[in-house]
């Protein structure tokens, strides 16, 4: 058995690892996760926070299901949702049964008590979906309640996991959390320094033990999923980072890291050792899976280093997301074996819509303007990129609802002519330096053309760390490779045959 009281306490040394729900899907991947876990006790205290157990595919994994459920439950004579439930419970009591070996008496007794909590659990859930069935309404609170099954049984799964290989930990549930009235309308810092201080609090008083911390915080004002979204547990590992003071904050994925283009599209694509907060939050937004912008804001505005590294290569380095106070130090190493004198990644976002607006002139132009942006508030349509003049709108529009757009564009049609291309793609050059290069633009609307791809939009972010452009989603593949090759590698640009 490891003695975890051998670990010296340091605050600022502390770990925080958060694995997503594909690291611990299946009872071999618990396993290969609690190894992780025990070889990093081994050199420092650490914080475990886990999402909801999950396939590859998105829709198999439990949050899915769970939401799944939960439309069930609203829909006349379906009893599905209690099948849903009932797949839950088994895959879970079975990945139990698989990942704690039952070769001794002290085993069998935790196997059979995760067992009998697991269903418990479950039939805890079902009670409430039948409740909520018979008033034919879930509240954003309930819904919060419900999603929050996932992490539940993933962490208490996890940490029957550890204490069966010999590791102390503890499972932590964060469902009572907060104890304060917050406005759901006026959700500021102060809010996230509550949480943050709140889970320094609770995740310390487990002492020695290896506190396994449910990704699921409690019920938030407005409901989790509409106030944060699905990445939430990101965020709640991201705030205990934050009220422990820890060293580093590892998001556990199941690639090695961020790397200069998507490596399934860009074969010459290289990992990144280190990489901007502002370069992380642009390639985010513009299509690459990184971390999301509010749980990156969190802990780098405390100094707080994240590393993004692979669950089943976990002796790779991954990639560092480093604050600027940490940068300069750390970014060495990454110099000697990339050079950045170009843009630093690019990435494509599929399924764009262009909308363009040219106005009838009945308004006056602020007028025109106002409206066009309230009518897609209304339908909760957000801009990605955006052209204007006085009299026209140009507007790039990325995994629209159909739906919302077709009564957004009705409500549009009163101001003036709509016209709509679909089937388009944004292709975002990004790199924190290029704003001190001179030509960066140029070259790559010139490696664009040399290829024949036509540029439909363009823009430049305010933040002048990425250069954006609509293209067809036809050309976006060579278009990828070509600016990826020429603007961020600084190869020469070869010639389609």
């Amino acid at each position: 058995m490891f003695d975890n009281s051998l670990i010296e306490t340091h605050p600022e040394d502390l770990v925080v690892q958060k694995f997503g729900g594909t690291s611990v899907g299946t009872a071999e991947r618990m396993l290969n996760v609690a190894k992780i876990v025990a070889d990093t006790i081994k050199k420092r205290p650490t914080v475990v926070v886990l999402s909801a157990m999950s396939s590859q595919k998105k829709s198999e994994g439990t949050t899915s299901r769970l939401i799944q459920a939960m439309n069930e439950v609203l829909t006349p004579e379906s009893k599905k949702f209690l099948d849903i439930v009932d797949l839950i419970q088994t895959s879970h009591i079975k990945t139990a049964q698989e990942a704690i070996p039952q070769d001794t008496e002290e085993n069998k007794k935790i196997c059979e008590e995760l067992q009998k909590d697991i269903t418990e659990e479950c039939e805890n859930i079902k009670k409430f979906m039948k409740a909520a069935e018979i008033i034919d309404e879930i509240s954003p609170r309930s819904n919060d309640i419900i999603i929050s099954t996932g992490e539940k049984l993933a962490a208490r799964t996890l940490t029957s996991v550890l204490i069966s290989s010999g590791i102390d930990a503890e499972y932590v549930n964060l469902e009572k959390l907060i104890e304060k009235e917050f406005d759901e309308n006026n959700i500021t810092q102060s809010f996230y320094d509550y949480i943050a201080e709140r889970l320094g609090e609770i995740t310390k008083a487990c002492g020695k033990k290896v506190p396994v911390v449910t990704g699921y915080f409690g019920p938030v004002p407005g409901s989790i999923l509409q106030t944060i979204g699905r990445g939430y547990t990101d965020l709640t590992a991201a705030l205990i980072a934050v009220g422990r003071k820890a060293g580093e904050l590892q998001i556990w994925k199941e690639v090695d890291g961020i790397f200069t283009a998507d490596p399934r599209k860009a074969p010459k694509a290289r990992l990144l050792s280190y990489i901007t907060p502002e370069e992380a939050a642009e390639l985010t937004y513009y299509g690459s899976e990184v971390i999301h912008p509010t749980t990156m804001e969190q802990v780098i505005r405390v100094n707080i280093p994240i590393r993004i590294k692979n669950t089943f290569k976990p002796e790779g380095f991954g990639t560092v997301i480093t604050p600027d106070a940490y940068d300069k130090e750390k970014r060495k190493e990454d110099a000697a074996k990339f050079t950045r004198r170009n843009g630093t990644a690019v990435t494509i976002k599929d399924d764009v819509t262009i909308v363009n607006i040219y106005s009838n002139r009945k308004s006056l132009s602020y007028g025109f303007m106002s409206n066009v942006f309230a009518i897609l508030s209304r339908y909760g349509i957000s801009v990605d990129l955006i052209s204007t003049s006085e009299v026209h709108i140009s507007m790039a529009l990325a995994n629209v609802q159909s739906k919302d757009l077709e009564r957004a564009l009705k409500e549009l049609k009163k101001y003036g002519n709509v016209q709509i291309t679909t089937d388009m793609s944004i292709l975002s050059l990004v790199g924190k330096q290029m704003k001190n290069l001179v030509g960066t633009a140029g070259r790559m609307f010139t490696t664009l053309a040399a290829h024949n791809v036509n540029i439909e939009m363009i823009s430049q972010g305010a933040s002048e760390i990425n250069i954006s452009c609509v293209i067809s989603a036809d050309s976006a593949p060579v278009a990828l490779r070509a600016v990826h090759d020429e603007c961020v590698l600084g190869l020469p640009i070869e010639l389609p045959m």
